[in-house]
């Protein structure tokens, strides 16, 4: 086929396959501006790490009044284009109040974040500095984008939230929806392949790794057999819990208690476990018992099963 022809085959598909089209409506948000604000972000959160030249105390205020600068106007651009296509009667005024709302709670954010770092350094034997835990691990900025884009995503901004998320999606392989909400001290060891959905909530020093997906078990369907939005999907996980790797626990009535194990490769539907208990499957079987004073993994024995 010559080009003109294809080029006539796809104008015609434009016009009978219009739901992938987004012709004549608003401007959506730039995919390359959008990474180039969640890059620019890292660099506010983390000065001096990510940079191609050394930052002295002598520079950094000129530095980040520059970066702030332009993050504040890619920001304030980027949330209007979100508004416009959601209707919002004065995108532009709002779209500047919401990037001031975002960016005045970064030094907050930077608070929470150093919990993580430090929960990934010391739940790491292999981490030799805190420095190594922020230039190599994927966890970083998985969890750093999910905390910002966690602020618009509770502010009501559409659309760019779940992009920045997505961002930290591609590069490390853990996909966390921003309306999860988070304690302080995350940290997920190797974190490929987890997911955590929207309605998530996870508290204080919660640890997980790799393959761990907290999920949704079912969608509640309306009458005409779609799903509803915005009810309780995805499990809560209490203080001090952790998740060994592939572990799948599904459902909004789902909850696992302070201070719990659950084993690699449990799949545990909508139930509820109590605190300081150990979750494992025997067989065909889902044991959860108490934990023994002092005890660690590896030398486990069932008091009781659900």
């Amino acid at each position: 086929m010559s080009l003109d022809s294809i080029q006539q085959a796809l104008l015609s598909s434009y016009e009978e396959h219009g739901g992938i089209n987004h012709l004549e409506g608003a401007n959506l948000p730039s995919e390359e501006s959008v990474n180039r604000l969640a890059s620019d972000v890292m660099h506010l959160l983390f000065p001096g790490f990510f940079e191609q030249n050394p930052i002295t105390r002598e520079n950094v205020a000129a530095l980040t009044a520059r970066r702030l600068g332009e993050v504040s106007s890619r920001l304030v651009t980027e949330i209007e284009k979100c508004l416009r296509f959601a209707g919002e009667p004065h995108p532009g005024a709002r779209a500047r109040a919401l990037a001031e709302e975002t960016l005045g709670r970064l030094p907050e954010v930077r608070r929470v974040i150093q919990t993580d770092v430090t929960a990934a350094y010391h739940g790491d034997p292999a981490a030799r500095s805190v420095e190594e835990i922020i230039v190599a691990y994927p966890c970083v900025l998985v969890i750093s984008l999910q905390r910002v884009a966690h602020l618009m995503y509770k502010a009501g901004v559409p659309l760019l939230p779940r992009m920045l998320t997505e961002y930290a999606h591609e590069r490390t392989g853990t996909d966390i929806h921003p309306g999860a909400e988070i304690g302080s001290h995350f940290f997920i060891d190797h974190c490929t392949g987890v997911v955590i959905g929207e309605t998530t909530t996870i508290g204080a020093h919660v640890k997980i790794y790799q393959g761990v997906t907290l999920g949704a078990k079912s969608f509640e369907l309306d009458p005409e057999g779609h799903p509803v939005k915005g009810v309780k999907r995805h499990p809560d996980v209490e203080d001090h819990v952790t998740i060994y790797a592939h572990a799948t626990i599904l459902g909004g009535d789902a909850r696992i208690g302070a201070h719990s194990v659950v084993a690699g490769n449990v799949w545990l539907l909508g139930k509820t476990v109590p605190p300081h208990s150990l979750v494992y499957s025997r067989g065909s079987s889902l044991v959860v018992r108490p934990m023994k004073e002092g005890e660690v993994l590896g030398n486990w024995e069932p008091d009781w099963q659900i």
